[in-house]
């Protein structure tokens, strides 16, 4: 017993002593481990930068209006109630927020309250934002789960998901999307995705989609959708619109389809085009470029070929027609001292009445094409600018063209060769101011037949004018004004007209002769100007004063005849004594001499009427305020001492005045001849017994609107003194465009509606606007010719009927004639994120009718429906 007691306690005492050295020993190991690490060569220190590093990089800022509480076990922060949590480029809003610093993690939701859900989180970082129900983030790998989510992406488009996971800040996957342009929180429409794919400003991916409308499925699918988004511009197709007009002459076809060309950030081009089943066609480019600071512009062409019928038939008959439009504007900031300029309008005459796809009504309407293409410099430190310019003009009733190619200008302002030092001018001759202006042009007259052919080219005059003048001022009776003038004209001409006898024929033969011949005239004039002021004054009522001013004025002017030496004769029939006498510059681009002397009298009358009222208010501090009763009233004639008869020339009579505070201008000029006329009509050396009203034109120009009749507007203060002239008011309505241009450009007649505007259930009034512009023309040439040739009343306007509808007109009456002129009628309806349009000519060569409705938005523009039928057009 004793024995075996002993061996367990030796067993004992041999187990703690190896346990001890069994310590000893690791210790000893660890420390010469260390050592070792700390004199290892291979640097095996290295291994510690595979050590974890922590996710949480830079401070999280935050805020909370309710608490922040923190749980030191579970190491996280709680947030309430418009919490805020800023770190990096991260920026979260929320109800709740929940900071996860074992788990790394982001949590954020909204607050239940007694108006329901609230403070959703808004997440944002860097320039991408998202709305949504609730969210995790993870700051460890950057992915988030995020339900019920709405994020906007430019431009304009909403997408909603129920689901999505954000893989990182350029991806994210959802489930269930919706796509809409509607910001509302039940959209009016959207396009639904089961899943889909988002890349933030690049591109939106998804399967098959469904259209919806109002929450009602739609029978429109796509077996995939694809929409580019961000600011930059993408190239891409244009999906055209199909014509089904069973009615059309030219059968069924598409119109306006293409593709879309974003060169680069200054050009773009636009290619589009229609085909018919009859064999019409049509081809239009467009492109846009603008250059910031330096020039910017737009270049459009279109042609089309246009038939009628079917080849074989009797009635089928085809047209060619294009148009050239081109505008060009240079930045005055990028050269202070010149400028370019263009405006170019130039194409076939029936290109507007034929096309099937312009309805631009001022067009259809002009019966004139102009353009204009010109330079200007100035020569600074000198008083010279120059200017070329070539222009063109081309009158689509008669097809004549007439252009300038080029023409050159150079002009020098006005100098003062006699002026004191400094520029001082104290006397007449000090005050002597010279002018000089020269002019080149080489003009083309020709036919739209000849038009682009050598043969335009035969009948091009040529020429080259120099005027100058000198006049100067002086006060004589310290109230009167005399102004003495003195001008030179001479004129270059490069060709000449040469006639004579065909004995043959016996007629006259007229030859234009290619070489220079030129001639010279000059003239002086006399004027003596006054200003007399007449002022009324009333003590009692708020008219204060009128005042009646008179400005007379008589002068003297003094040509001679310098056509006698340049005429020449030629005989015109087989007696040799029948001359004919003629000009050889009566072809010229400047005219001919100017025949018989002339010592003309004239004299002139100009009225002006202004008053003065006082506010309603005595007490008042507001100055008087000036009306402007008579805008001018002007009488003028002259008497010719050097004829030998007829020297009286007609009386000429203009006045103007507005009333309704502006709202009616009224113009009226006339002529009065104080000669008889015999039976032939030609003028004799008789008067009449009260000088004759040979011509009389009466204008009125009458703006009116609802605003004008309530009590909370401001009154108008605008200056509208002046001669009495104002612009016609838009009485002839917005220009039509059935392309699907009518979502995408903003600056269409069919978008100039105010954007956001709330609707309300009871209205007491209804924005409208009218204008009517009346014209009457009279004639009277003493014999037959007497009445009223022109009497017309045009008007437009339109007219709110809810914040969303209006209703617009215009249309015109001929007195005369007894009918209507042309007539169009407009509806237009704000849906919100859609726009409706119907826009009808009930009656006329150019009845029609278009109707759109489309998606608003440019990212989803061919979302629409469009129908028109165009004019019956009448070829030949």
């Amino acid at each position: 017993m004793q024995s075996n007691t002993s061996r367990i306690l030796l067993l004992l005492l041999l187990f703690c002593a190896l346990s001890v050295r069994s310590q000893n020993t690791n210790s000893t190991r660890k420390d010469s481990v260390k050592v070792v690490q700390k004199t290892d060569t291979l640097n095996l220190a290295k291994k510690d930068t595979l050590k974890p590093k922590e996710s949480i990089l830079d401070l999280i800022t935050h805020t909370a209006v309710g608490y922040t509480k923190q749980n030191a076990k579970n190491k996280t922060v709680t947030f309430y109630d418009k919490a805020q949590v800023t770190y990096t480029d991260i920026d979260l809003k929320a109800g709740i927020i929940i900071v996860d610093y074992l788990k790394n993690t982001m949590f954020a939701k909204g607050i239940k309250d007694s108006t329901g859900y609230v403070q959703r989180p808004v997440f944002k970082q860097a320039d991408q934002e998202s709305e949504q129900d609730s969210m995790i983030y993870n700051f460890k790998t950057k992915r988030a789960i995020i339900y019920g989510i709405k994020t906007k992406q430019e431009p304009g488009m909403f997408v909603l998901g129920n689901k999505a996971k954000r893989v990182n800040d350029s991806t994210i996957y959802m489930r269930k999307i919706r796509f809409t342009t509607s910001d509302k929180k039940i959209p009016d429409y959207y396009i639904g995705v089961n899943k889909g794919k988002v890349v933030p400003g690049k591109k939106i991916v998804a399967g098959l989609s469904n259209l919806v409308i109002a929450d009602v499925p739609t029978p429109v699918f796509l077996p995939f959708a694809y929409f580019p988004i961000g600011q930059s511009r993408n190239s891409g197709f244009i999906i055209p619109t199909f014509n089904t007009n069973a009615g059309s002459s030219r059968g069924i076809g598409i119109q306006n389809g293409g593709y879309y060309f974003a060169v680069n950030d200054y050009v773009d081009l636009e290619i589009l085009g229609d085909a018919f089943s009859n064999g019409s066609w049509g081809l239009r480019t467009r492109s846009l470029y603008v250059q910031r600071y330096r020039f910017s512009g737009n270049f459009n062409l279109s042609f089309e070929k246009i038939i009628q019928s079917t080849r074989g038939f009797d009635d089928f008959s085809e047209a060619t027609n294009f148009n050239l439009q081109w505008t060009h504007r240079k930045d005055p900031k990028s050269s202070p001292n010149s400028n370019f300029t263009a405006s170019v309008n130039l194409g076939s005459s029936q290109y507007f009445r034929q096309s099937i796809n312009e309805l631009n009504q001022s067009s259809f309407l002009s019966n004139t094409f102009n353009s204009s293409i010109s330079y200007q410099k100035t020569f600074v430190g000198t008083p010279f600018n120059m200017s070329v310019n070539a222009t063109h003009s081309q009158n689509t009733n008669t097809n004549i063209i007439t252009m300038t190619l080029p023409s050159l200008q150079l002009n020098m302002n006005r100098i003062y060769p006699f002026a004191g030092k400094g520029g001082v001018k104290r006397n007449p001759i000090q005050n002597i101011g010279l002018n000089y202006n020269m002019q080149g042009v080489y003009q083309i007259n020709t036919t739209e037949d000849q038009f682009f052919k050598s043969e335009m080219f035969k009948t091009a005059r040529s020429g080259v004018v120099h005027t100058a003048d000198a006049n100067t001022n002086v006060t004589v009776l310290r109230h009167f004004t005399l102004s003495p003038n003195v001008q030179y004209r001479e004129v270059w001409n490069f060709d000449y007209v040469n006639k004579t006898y065909d004995n043959a024929a016996n007629a006259v033969v007229t030859d234009t002769i290619r070489g220079f011949r030129s001639f010279r005239e000059y003239s002086t004039s006399l004027s003596l100007s006054t200003n007399i002021y007449g002022d009324f004054t009333f003590k009692k009522g708020r008219l204060k004063a009128i005042r009646h001013t008179v400005r007379p004025s008589v002068s003297f002017s003094y040509r001679p005849d310098f056509a006698a030496r340049h005429n020449l004769q030629v005989r015109q029939s087989a007696d040799p004594n029948d001359l004919l006498t003629y000009s050889p510059f009566e072809q010229g681009v400047y005219g001919r001499p100017t025949s018989g002397t002339s010592g003309s009298i004239g004299i002139s009358i100009n009225n002006v009427l202004e008053a003065k009222v006082a506010p309603k208010d005595p007490d008042s501090d507001e100055e008087y305020e000036k009306i402007m009763l008579l805008n001018n009233l002007n009488i003028s004639t002259s008497y010719n001492i050097a004829a030998d008869s007829l020297r009286w020339s007609n009386i000429t009579l203009a006045t103007g005045v507005r009333l309704f505070k502006d709202k009616l201008a009224i113009n009226f000029n006339g002529s009065f001849d104080p000669y008889q006329v015999n039976a032939s009509g030609v003028r004799i050396d008789e008067f009449n017994s009260f000088p004759r009203l040979a011509l009389a034109n009466v204008t009125a120009n009458y703006t009116i609107s609802s605003s004008d009749f309530s009590k909370d507007k401001k009154d108008d203060k605008k200056s509208n003194s002046g001669n009495g002239n104002q612009d016609t008011p838009d009485v002839l309505g917005a220009g039509i465009d059935p392309s699907n241009r009518f979502a995408t450009n903003p600056n269409s007649p069919q978008n100039n509606q105010p954007e956001e505007k709330e609707a309300t259930l009871y209205r007491s009034s209804l924005p409208w606007r009218l204008n009517m512009a009346y014209t009457a023309l009279y004639t009277n040439n003493g014999i037959s010719n007497i009445g009223i040739s022109t009497h017309t009343l045009t008007f437009g306007g339109d007219i709110e009927l809810t914040p969303k509808w209006k209703v617009g007109f215009s249309s015109g009456y001929d007195v005369i004639n007894g009918g209507f002129s042309y007539t169009r009628l407009n509806f237009s309806r704000d849906l919100d994120s859609w726009r409706f349009n119907f826009n009808w000519v009930p009656f006329g060569l150019n009845q029609s009718y278009t109707f759109f409705i489309g998606v608003k938005s440019s990212i989803l523009s061919d979302l629409k429906y469009d129908q028109n039928r165009p004019p019956n057009r009448v070829l030949f």
